[in-house]
């Protein structure tokens, strides 16, 4: 910057000063045809720089304006393809984060699918078609549900656990008596939000594990409150009897994908921000314990 007023400086001085001279020439020749008015030499130069002077700093001013407007139009350029860019990265990480839920959820289904359509055969084969109608309406009502509900979305846990009995209803139906139920959830917790299926793979593993291979059944409970804005889910059954020990490698070994599932699942929705613990007791029930931040589902207008 201080070479170019430097060099804008000299430059107006000299073109003044041909200036200057071309015009006291003409002057001299055209209008007063006389020497003397070479002694107003210093008053006609300075007049010539100062309008030279004035042209350049209009010049430098409509110029710079133009810079500043074209570098200003650059990044508004710039800043569009950057959030362009963004808005693609996060529709890319959103579509993908939405096919990694569906795949866990739907990884699901096909099993509880099979046992429940080998329960309706069963029926059928013992000719007790009425209870294979049932069980068949109640299995649809439950796999509509299930479409219906898309996985990356949330719920209202009160709406959870009406799809809960839609699935212990079809449940009751293969083991009668012998499925005992203890649900106990606060007024607050059934307005939260919890993810869609959440609570099925943990009934269907105490189902498969405890309720079907213990002859006297067993009871499965489920607590839900709201402590300190996070939503407690506790689910737990009674065990099959047999002893076993009390380490995680032994619930994932013995209690199947439905555990790891549900992680896997968490981990998506909440990255950090939730707990998922497992314990065994000496008879071999589980306790699952779920802590996910409380969102209600009651709009606050």
């Amino acid at each position: 910057m201080s070479r170019r007023l430097f060099a804008t400086l000299i430059g107006v001085i000299f073109i003044s000063l041909v200036w200057t001279l071309i015009r006291m020439q003409i002057f001299i020749v055209m209008m007063v045809p006389e020497d003397n008015i070479w002694v107003e030499f210093g008053g006609w130069f300075f007049s010539s720089i100062f309008v030279f002077l004035s042209w350049t700093g209009v010049f430098y001013g409509v110029r710079y304006y133009q810079l500043l407007q074209l570098e200003h139009r650059i990044m508004l350029k710039a800043e569009a393809e950057t959030k362009q860019e963004l808005m693609k990265r996060i529709i890319a990480q959103t579509e993908a984060r939405e096919a990694q839920i569906k795949m866990l959820r739907y990884q699901l289904n096909p099993h509880f699918l099979c046992n429940t359509l080998n329960a309706i055969n069963a029926l059928i084969e013992t000719e007790e078609s009425k209870i294979a109608q049932d069980m068949t309406v109640k299995l649809s009502k439950f796999l509509r549900y299930s479409l219906d509900h898309n996985p990356d979305n949330k719920i209202a846990l009160r709406n959870e656990i009406n799809a809960l009995n839609l699935y212990l209803d079809i449940e009751k139906t293969r083991f009668g008596d012998r499925l005992a139920l203890d649900f106990q959830v606060s007024s607050e917790a059934q307005n939260a939000k919890v993810p869609s299926l959440i609570l099925q793979p943990v009934i269907e593993n105490s189902m498969k594990h405890v309720i079907a291979q213990n002859e006297e059944g067993g009871t499965i409970s489920l607590k839900a409150d709201v402590i300190d804005d996070k939503l407690v889910l506790e689910m737990s059954d009674t065990g099959s009897g047999i002893k076993v020990g009390r380490s995680k490698l032994q619930i994932s070994q013995g209690r199947g994908v439905g555990l790891r599932n549900i992680d896997e699942r968490l981990k998506v929705l909440y990255r950090e921000n939730f707990s998922f613990e497992l314990n065994i007791s000496a008879s071999g029930g589980l306790k699952t314990t779920i802590t996910i931040p409380y969102e209600s589902a009651v709009s606050s207008s």
